[in-house]
């Protein structure tokens, strides 16, 4: 013979699963605000000041950049508008997940025969890289690529 179900009980049993559904969502939130801080710039009005005329001087340099990551080798083929490896003065570059900042990792590039490389091992998934370059006359050349890596 089963109890009989009581009011005491409901209210037991409302309590508990709104407390399970609270206890998640705090959960949940907690997980997305500590793993993703969701800045790209610390003072983006400060970054809007001198937006467009490094826009304009940027896209004047008219570079492509192709990302091709096999065998544990990122390469980065960085074009000029005639289609002839870049000449770049300086470069730097962070690759890491678009929705956390644990897998960030800085890069330290090679050129080989007008490409730059790097080893680094990249698990398959989405992945972000962020490029900041400087061409021989001292432009600057900014650029957040995604890709994805085969699993």
């Amino acid at each position: 013979m089963t109890a009989p179900l009581t009011g005491r009980k409901v209210l037991l049993i409302t309590v508990s699963a709104f407390g399970v559904i609270i206890g998640v969502n705090l959960l949940m939130a907690f997980k997305a605000i500590s793993t993703f801080p969701g800045l790209e710039v610390a003072n983006s009005y400060v970054a809007s000041q001198n937006f467009d005329s490094e826009r304009i001087a940027q896209e004047a340099l008219g570079w492509v950049v192709d990302p091709v990551y096999a065998d544990g080798l990122l390469r980065l083929n960085i074009r000029d508008a005639a289609g002839l490896p870049a000449e770049v003065r300086d470069i730097s570059v962070l690759v890491g997940r678009p929705t956390s900042v644990r897998d960030d990792k800085v890069l330290s590039l090679v050129e080989v025969a007008g490409a730059y490389s790097a080893a680094v091992e990249l698990a398959p998934g989405n992945w972000l890289l962020h490029l900041e370059a400087h061409a021989t006359d001292g432009t600057l050349f900014r650029q957040r690529l995604d890709f994805v890596v085969k699993g």
